[in-house]
C-alpha cells in the first residue's frame, strides 16, 4: 500500500467518524416513549448526572425564593452562579454526544436563565421573580418532553 492510498484511508476514516459524532451530538440517543416524551436512554451513572443536576436547579429555585423574600439579593447571585453557565462546563462529554440537540440547547438556555436572574438581583426582587418564572417555564417544557431511562 502506498503512502497516498493510507493517506487517503485515514482521511477517509477520520471523516467517518466526525460524520458519526456530529450525527450523534445532533440526534442523540432517543427512542419514543408511551407517553409520547422523547426517551433518553443513558447509563445508570449518566442519568443520575443528569437527574442530580436538574434537582440541583430545583433546589436553586427554592434558594431564590427564600433569597428574595429575605431581602438578600446578593445571595441570589451566588446561588445562581451555581447552577449558570458555570455549572454547564461539568457536563461529561460521552452524556452530551447521547442527548438530543433540542435538549442541549433548553438544557443551555436554562443555565443562561439562571445567570440572567442572577443579573435581575441587581434591579429588584420582582425583577428575579419575572425571570424565575420565565426559566421556569423552560423546566416545565424539558419535563413535558423528555424522560431518562437506563440503558439495556
Amino acid at each position: 500500500m502506498t503512502t497516498k492510498n493510507f493517506a487517503l484511508i485515514a482521511i477517509l476514516l477520520w471523516a467517518v467518524s466526525a460524520a458519526f459524532i456530529g450525527f450523534k451530538f445532533v440526534a442523540g440517543t432517543t427512542v419514543t416513549a408511551d407517553d409520547g416524551r422523547e426517551s433518553v436512554a443513558l447509563t445508570a451513572s449518566e442519568r443520575s448526572f443528569v437527574l442530580s443536576e436538574m434537582r440541583g436547579m430545583l433546589a436553586a429555585v427554592q434558594e431564590i425564593i427564600g433569597a428574595v423574600n429575605a431581602g438578600d439579593l446578593a445571595q441570589v447571585k451566588t446561588i445562581t452562579h451555581k447552577v449558570g453557565m458555570a455549572e454547564v462546563q461539568a457536563a461529561p462529554m460521552p452524556v452530551m454526544l447521547k442527548l438530543p440537540l433540542a435538549f442541549k440547547q433548553l438544557g443551555l438556555s436554562t443555565h443562561e436563565g439562571f445567570d440572567e436572574i442572577g443579573a435581575a438581583a441587581d434591579i429588584s426582587g420582582e425583577a428575579v421573580f419575572q425571570k424565575l418564572e420565565d426559566n421556569l417555564s423552560k423546566c416545565v417544557a424539558c419535563h413535558a418532553s423528555y424522560q431518562f431511562t437506563v440503558a439495556p
